[in-house]
């Protein structure tokens, strides 16, 4: 059976279930790539989710990816004495010994146990919790920091290739699709003053002074599960995205939101500031769990990575509006313009209070 969307779920089901009491099969989370479900059955809950094959065009790549990583994770964790069933994913096998299936429409569904008595928080709740979900990540960050990071799949090229970005934004601008360019001189103006930082990272990688790692790539606080009793990080998920990366794209990537005092679309830009406390307990965490496992370059540039990150993204909505909103969805017609004003304001702030980022990764040298 499929429900109104025509997802075959209770098919998905079978695959994994079969001979085993499914009690329930609801929609679960707030994700909002992927279509995920909750299977309750006689030997416990998991989670049941069809992979979006619009937005990851290649998902046995994806799978490969997390299968390989999740497998190195539990073994690291099972060498240390934790339980690698509640420190790192676990993908179950289907009925037929398979990673994944494939549905009757060519839709490819995984599975994975259930974390039970968590919370996956959209924002951090207090400068404790942000601490928290930077350990996490710095864990995970720890834990792969000797895993081959050049034999995962790229599954979205050039994801964080700020070079490539900025020219994207600049096609948008040549091509004026949607007939906006008259609105954006100021932003225009803005991102083309930044466009040679836009290389920093990149051009460090090829010289090979920052290496390359195992990177998350959507490190935001909603994809570290919190537990309910302890309000420790458990476990991060969401690993669609992990692939070959630097280590301050995710610590950047993070930032960019989790240090922030407002919403990336708040257009009163008095209410959105880059907040050095915030910035400075999610440091904390971070580098208390990644801190051995990077170089001392990838230290340095830490605040590199926020600011290009955060650039990055703004310069991504520029060029979204520029072109009609066809890729992040909008609620009204100057939306991504608004997301972008936020971020640029986010980087002026994060260039004026650098040295002060930049004494608190030094801490860690």
């Amino acid at each position: 059976m499929a429900d109104k969307k025509g997802i075959l779920y209770n098919e998905a089901a079978k695959a994994y279930f079969y001979g085993d009491c499914v009690s329930s099969i609801e929609p679960y989370g707030g994700g909002h790539i992927n279509d995920t479900f909750l299977a309750r059955t006689e030997k416990g809950n998991f989670v049941l989710q069809r992979v979006n094959g619009y937005v990851f065009p290649h998902p046995d790549e994806i799978m490969d990816n997390m299968v390989h990583v999740t497998k190195f994770l539990a073994e690291k964790l099972e060498k240390a004495g934790k339980d690698p069933k509640r420190g790192t994913l676990t993908v179950l096998k289907t009925n037929d010994g398979k990673d994944y299936y494939i549905d009757s429409e060519g839709n490819y569904w995984r599975s994975t146990i259930n974390l039970e008595n968590t919370t996956a928080y959209d924002f951090a709740e207090s400068p404790e919790m942000l601490k928290k979900s930077g350990a996490a990540f710095g864990a995970f960050q720890n834990m792969l920091s000797d895993y081959p990071a050049e034999t995962l799949h790229e599954v979205i090229p050039h994801f964080h290739d700020t070079p490539a970005r900025f020219e994207q934004l600049m096609q948008a601008v040549r091509e004026n699709k949607a007939g906006r360019l008259k609105n954006v001189a100021a932003e225009l103006e803005f991102a083309k003053a930044r466009e040679t930082d836009c290389g920093l990272l990149m051009n460090l990688l090829e010289e090979g002074k920052l290496p390359l790692k195992v990177t998350h790539n959507d490190t935001k606080m909603s994809n570290v599960l919190i537990d309910n009793a302890t309000g420790d990080a458990v476990c991060v998920i969401d690993l669609d995205t992990v692939m070959p990366g630097l280590a301050a794209f995710d610590f950047g990537d993070s930032i960019r939101a989790g240090a922030s005092t407002g919403a990336e679309d708040e257009t009163d830009l008095t209410k959105v500031h880059f907040s050095v406390p915030l910035f400075k307990a999610y440091t904390e965490g971070f580098l208390g769990e990644a801190g051995k496992a990077l170089t001392e370059t990838e230290i340095r540039t830490l605040p590199d990575g926020a600011k290009l990150m955060t650039f990055e993204v703004g310069i991504r909505f520029l060029a979204d509006y520029l072109n009609g909103d066809v890729y992040f969805k909008t609620k009204y017609p100057q939306h991504n313009l608004d997301r972008a004003r936020n971020q640029f304001h986010l980087v002026a702030e994060m260039e004026a209070k650098r040295d002060e980022t930049q004494a608190v990764v030094d801490t860690y040298l």
